[in-house]
This record gives C-alpha cells, structure tokens and sequence, in this order.
C-alpha cells in the first residue's frame, strides 16, 4: 500500500496528490496498491475529494495520521469523511502510538502524541463497525490498549509496520502467535525501514509457522479482497 499524508492545516506544507498516487499505482498493479490521504480539517470538502478518488481514481482505502493532523480519531468532525470511507466498505488506516517524527526536536517539533492513543479509534469502530480500521505500528506506550481494541471489535486490525520486529514488546508477539492471528498484517514503513531488513529481523522472532504466512499476507489478502 502506498500513500502520502495530508496535514496542510496543521504544517502549512503542500501534500503530495492523491491523484498522482493513484495514478502510479494503476501504472504498477502488480505491485502497488493507492491509498489516499485527506485532512480531517476539510470537512465535506474532504468527504467529496474521498468520493470522487474512489470512484475515479480506484483508490481502495485511506491514511491518517492524528499525530501530524492534530486530531483525536473520534472527533465527530472527521466523521464526514469516515461516512464516505465506510459507505464504500473500504479500509481507514491510522497512525497509533510514538512517533519518530519530532523525536528529540525542542518541543518535540510541535508534535503531540496524545492523538494516536490507539483508545480513540474504539469509538470509531463503534460508530463505524462496517469500516475496517488498521491501527498502523506496535502502539508504544499504549501496546495493550491496541491489543484490547482489536480483540474486542472484529472489524480492528493491527500492522506491524514502523518498528524492527527485534523490538517488538512481548505481548505483540503472544497475541500475534495466538488470538489475534488473523488480525496482524505485515508493513515495512519504507523508506523508513527497508521492507528487507523488516523481513530479515521477523524471521528471528518467536513466531509460529503456521502464523507467519498470515501475517505477511494471506491476511492483508482477505481484507483488501486480492486474488492469491
């Protein structure tokens, strides 16, 4: 899955378009699949921009990152553009947990963590229980949170994307092996990590064979309803 993040009422930077996303991935199915990006900020502007990309440009989901677009997941103004998202049965993906962006920047370069508490996007899966959600990252500091969340709602998935599998937190990995099997999806965060290092550190953690090709894709598979 490939996409740009759109927070230009909180950082003033131009976004990368969503259009030319969707187009690169049309020009490389085989291996690209376009998600889009939308600032909750923009309201119904946002939510008409999130229909016509999917009914024009095929995009098949989208990212959020609360972090960056300084907003709680269940706030009802982004509610407008979840109703899009879900009405088209397509995946939401959101940032959960810390963020490396600002890390160890005075003041954190302005980011505020408290947005991506995984604890906020439950009252999404509530309000939205047909809109598949994927929490995006092991969710440090709030790991167990996550895990709650995507034990007790069906449609709440968990990638494992943005952190090396070495640092995994132990929990991660016992639910991954066991009830949450079938709910852990594979993400390298490229460029940020290589897709082959993540690949190279997973297969030196304690994970079951039987689970490993779930995780990797025959999970993704099912949700994002892909040939295999």
């Amino acid at each position: 899955m490939v996409f740009p993040v759109d927070a230009e009422s909180t950082t003033g930077e131009v976004r990368v378009p969503n259009e030319d996303v969707a187009e690169a991935a049309f020009e490389n199915p085989d291996v690209l699949i376009p998600f889009a990006s939308i600032d909750p900020a923009k309201g119904k502007m946002g939510a008409r921009e999130a229909r016509r990309l999917i009914e024009q440009f095929g995009v098949r989901g989208f990212k959020f990152h609360p972090t960056i677009q300084q907003f709680y997941p269940n706030d009802p103004k982004a509610y407008v553009l979840y109703e899009v998202i879900a009405e088209a049965g397509l995946p939401a993906i959101f940032h959960t947990g810390h963020s490396g962006i600002g890390t160890g920047v005075r003041g954190g370069g302005g980011i505020r963590l408290k947005y991506s508490n995984p604890m906020y996007l439950d009252d999404v899966a509530v309000d939205f229980p047909d809109m598949p959600i994927i929490m995006a990252h092991p969710s440090f500091p709030w790991q167990d949170e996550a895990l709650s969340v995507c034990l007790h709602k069906p449609q709440v998935y968990i990638d494992m994307s943005g952190w090396s599998p070495k640092y995994f937190p132990p929990q991660l990995i016992q639910y991954a092996n066991t009830l949450l099997k079938h709910k852990m999806l594979f993400g390298s965060d490229f460029p940020l990590i290589t897709p082959d290092r993540w690949l190279s550190d997973f297969e030196q953690i304690e994970i079951r064979s039987e689970v490993r090709p779930l995780i990797l894709k025959e999970n993704a598979a099912k949700l994002l309803s892909l040939d295999t």
